[in-house]
């Protein structure tokens, strides 16, 4: 069962033939019920009504009873499985040293002794790995990615969000960052000169004291919400993280808005695009529970290339290009796409001459609105130091990162200048990243421009010797967008999921340093929790080791 790629942005009309449309043409395709061996939406008839039937009687007869059942129950244990990451929060969540809620009894209870913490760390790595395998599940539970599955993943969708929504913040504590950032930027200070350090008591706050000295690499946009939580929040970091989260939903709602509307452009089922993004596990887990702006930044996007893509004219060109710069001024790294929006606003069968113009006028409409917010708060293009904060840093999952290192072991072996091997491999990642990028921009049909958008992002992430796991969740909905393919791709995405999740658990505990269970014993509970389950997940479980086994998917299955 192999899914091509849907490679075409003009729309299709209902006898299969690609129209090409005017620059303000509107998209005509309509959702119906996909076919058991493709993603693409397509017209139907009633003879198709009955072959889907047909099928589906069929599937019935031969598909085993877990296949059969309803999707409530799984969404119903997933429901669980957050509720459970809900409950362990309130014991291993980020909470700042002077928070009000340290001094609820029940946090005390959860908190503050060892057996109940061990029984957090254990309901939190639960409640994350259930919450993976009935995602897993509901694709199986679902016959074709029609009306009926969007009801059923909508309800997946709200049931698991809706515990997260008042869950401390988990496998991260960026939010008591951004509520000390406002605190600097609201007390007068230039944030890009002066660390979280520079106000009082910044580290009762929650920040993490890495970022006492370092600006933040966050633009215009974001240091404006941020003061305005500051404001609203006053010195209470416990509503701080949740206006926070507040802000982290927006962008959630802004991929909701137009991951179908992306999904549709490309012929692709924006059902299915929602279950792979939406509602998977690991988006939900960065994006809600920890509260990243990177939530905010990716939703700008999505709706900057999404008017662009469908007004190819100059008020869409120029709509498109503001959204993308409030997206650089919530996180710089948004820039990375700016050229496919020239591409786009420079429309169909562009030459080069055309090519080069319209990426001119894109970068300089982009410039100008960035001038623009710099003179608004005084600190102009300030943010460009910021960039340097996370330089230097790597992980050992990062295929960079990880030869980085060995080569600075290898080198020091030797007697030579380790450090600086290990500088130059690092800087050369990050070059050959934004060198693919650049490929990606200058090669390609115009068909496939955003699909070279995503491969430029993956390039950029994936030659980082720091690949934090909400990098990752960057490039979901752009792929689920334009088409993950029911073959090696969802295997690999699976996988990448599952591997994720499994960092995620056991990567950041906020554990009470004066317990008998010390954090890195915390971590190795939640870790051999969390392993063992996976390990059923893929090889015991007979629902879902069918998944790890394309062979033995069934129909229904992505």
């Amino acid at each position: 069962m192999i899914l091509r790629h849907p490679s075409n942005l003009s729309p299709r009309h209902p006898d299969g033939a690609t129209h090409r449309s005017g620059p303000g043409d509107r998209y005509s395709g309509r959702e119906h019920l996909s076919r058991t061996s493709t993603d693409r939406t397509s017209k139907t008839d009633p003879g198709e009504h009955v072959s889907q039937s047909v099928a589906s009687a069929a599937r019935t007869r031969t598909e085993p009873r877990f296949v059969q059942r309803s999707p409530m129950r799984t969404i119903v244990i997933g429901t669980i499985g957050s509720l459970l990451m809900m409950v362990g929060s309130f014991g291993i969540g980020w909470l700042a040293p002077i928070s009000r809620l340290r001094q609820d009894p029940v946090i005390i209870a959860l908190r503050y002794t060892d057996g109940a913490v061990v029984a957090c760390i254990v309901m939190t790595a639960l409640g994350a790995m259930a919450l993976t395998r009935e995602w897993l599940r509901l694709s199986q539970k679902i016959a074709h990615w029609g009306r009926p599955a969007k009801k059923w993943v909508t309800l997946a969708i709200l049931c698991w969000v809706t515990p997260m929504l008042f869950s401390f913040p988990l496998f991260s504590r960026d939010v008591y960052s951004y509520y000390a950032q406002g605190r600097v930027y609201e007390s007068g200070l230039n944030p890009y000169e002066s660390g979280v350090s520079s106000v009082n008591n910044f580290f009762q706050s929650g920040a993490d004291p890495l970022w006492s000295q370092s600006p933040p690499p966050y633009g215009a946009v974001f240091l404006w919400i941020e003061g305005l939580v500051v404001r609203v929040a006053g010195t209470s970091p416990d509503v701080a993280f949740y206006l926070f989260r507040l802000v982290a939903l927006i962008g959630v709602a802004l991929i909701a808005i137009f991951l179908p509307k992306l999904a549709r452009m490309h012929g692709i089922n924006p059902v299915r695009a929602c279950w792979l993004c939406l509602a998977n596990p690991m988006f939900l887990v960065h994006f809600v529970i920890s509260a990243h702006n990177d939530a905010l930044m990716i939703g700008l996007m999505m709706a900057g290339v999404w008017v662009s893509a469908r007004w190819r004219t100059t008020v869409g060109g120029i709509g498109g290009i503001t959204l993308v710069t409030l997206a650089i001024a919530v996180k710089p790294i948004a820039v990375v796409i700016l050229p496919f929006i020239g591409l786009l606003w420079a429309g169909r069968g562009a030459s080069w001459p055309r090519r080069i113009l319209f990426w001119a006028l894109t970068l300089a409409v982009c410039l100008a609105q960035l001038w623009i917010m710099g003179r608004m708060n005084g600190f102009g293009f300030d943010w460009i130091n910021g960039l340097k904060t996370t330089g230097g840093v790597w992980i050992w999952y990062a295929p960079i990162g990880a030869l980085s290192f060995l080569g600075k072991v290898l080198v020091d072996s030797w007697g030579g200048p380790g450090g600086d091997v290990q500088a130059a491999i690092q800087k050369i990642g990050q070059l050959l990243g934004m060198l693919g990028a650049g490929i990606m921009a200058l090669i390609g049909r115009d068909q496939t421009i955003i699909r070279r958008l995503t491969l430029a992002l993956a390039f950029v992430v994936m030659f980082n010797p720091m690949i934090q796991a909400w990098y990752v969740v960057w490039l979901i909905p752009f792929f689920a967008a334009t088409g993950i393919r029911a073959d090696w791709h969802v295997d690999f995405y699976f996988l990448t999921t599952l591997f994720f999740m499994l960092w995620a658990v056991s990567d950041q505990l906020d554990v009470f340093p004066y317990l008998d269970l010390d954090l890195n014993m915390g971590r190795l509970v939640a870790i051999v929790v969390a392993l063992v389950y996976a390990v059923y997940l893929m090889f015991l479980d007979p629902s879902t080791r069918r998944v790890f086994r394309r062979r033995h998917r069934g129909t229904a299955v992505v």
